[in-house]
């Protein structure tokens, strides 16, 4: 009987030894590839928010703890700067940033975006890259109808309506997900925030290693 259960520990153990090892493989091939459609999918959106744009160059020495002490002193506390480019144009001109932000506070949780900014602060847009709302509701921050309210806009920060806007300044929410459009709309402003920050910092000069 003791022997029996040995022998059954003892497979089991390599049943357990020989798939952890399985997991662990797949896990490594996989992380490659992930990564890859990870950078892809970033790439089109700064291409979708600066399309004059031939090239992205990083913001030299980012960090993203840095960024959320900077939004933090504007009271966006909640939110993320993820990452943040240097737009280039055809001539070599520097044409403004992408900056990407995560606001967690979405219906379904974190909303990942980016956002194209002129020198100028004319916001050009932005493009989600992360989302998990529900369809047909706070989704509907993917579409033009509601991504086009930001567009062409110098604002210091939008803030969302539900009684109709009257200004550059204000947002219709989403009828029904008012919750993601204020989370839509956080996220965007605290891109605002690092951009006059990097400003100040730069005086609009592109930056370099």
């Amino acid at each position: 009987m003791k022997k029996s259960i040995i022998k059954d520990a003892l497979i089991l153990f390599a049943i357990t030894l020989v798939a952890g090892f399985g997991l662990g493989a797949v896990h490594e091939i996989t992380l490659e590839p992930i990564a890859a459609a990870d950078a892809a999918t970033l790439q089109a959106a700064y291409q979708t928010v600066f399309p004059d744009a031939t090239e992205f160059v990083d913001l030299p020495d980012f960090s993203s703890e840095d960024a959320a002490a900077v939004i933090a002193e504007e009271g966006y506390t909640d939110d993320t700067i993820e990452s943040c480019v240097q737009a280039i144009g055809s001539d070599g001109s520097f044409l403004g940033y992408v900056i990407s932000a995560t606001d967690p506070n979405s219906y379904g949780g974190d909303v990942t975006l980016s956002v194209g900014i002129q020198l100028d602060g004319t916001v050009n847009g932005y493009s989600i890259t992360d989302i998990s709302d529900t369809a047909g509701l706070g989704m509907k921050a993917k579409e033009e109808a509601f991504s086009s309210q930001y567009a062409g806009k110098q604002v210091e920060a939008f803030t969302v309506t539900k009684t109709g806007a009257t200004s550059d300044e204000e947002i219709d929410a989403i009828s029904g997900a008012t919750i993601s459009s204020n989370a839509v709309t956080n996220a965007v402003n605290s891109t605002l925030v690092y951009y006059r920050y990097l400003m100040n910092l730069t005086g609009g000069e592109l930056l370099s290693e």
